[in-house]
């Protein structure tokens, strides 16, 4: 059992959110090297990816998802034309959980949306 934390029902209050450092579009993650000084003296460090908190408009939701990707992640889904048009033109196996998740959430809007205009 782990010490200071709560089983009941305060389990929510003190629960830690731990974020991974990942693109939800790309997967690009976290990154390890080294520092090399003038004297070629070797530290390790972290290369992190420029992770952006943004919120994506998705034309078929029509709302804004938000989402946790990198700069590289923006550009791709801009070049593709919007988020919607990215994700149904990806094959699922490209993609991150996450993606999918707004992926059927697109794909259920849709098809909703084409059942109204066919009734």
């Amino acid at each position: 059992m782990n010490a200071g934390h709560c089983l009941g029902p305060c389990s929510f209050l003190t629960e830690e959110i731990t974020m991974s450092r990942r693109c939800e579009i790309t997967g690009k993650g976290v990154l390890t090297g080294n520092n090399v000084s003038h004297a070629n003296n070797k530290s390790r460090r972290r290369f992190l990816p420029n992770l952006q908190e943004v919120s994506v408009l998705s034309e078929i939701l029509g709302a804004s998802v938000p989402m946790r990707v990198s700069t590289r992640g923006l550009r791709t889904i801009e070049h593709n034309g919007g988020l919607d048009s990215f994700l149904l033109d990806t094959p699922n196996r490209n993609l991150t959980v996450e993606a999918l998740v707004i992926k059927r959430r697109i794909k259920r809007a849709q098809a909703k949306k084409q059942a109204a205009v066919a009734a």
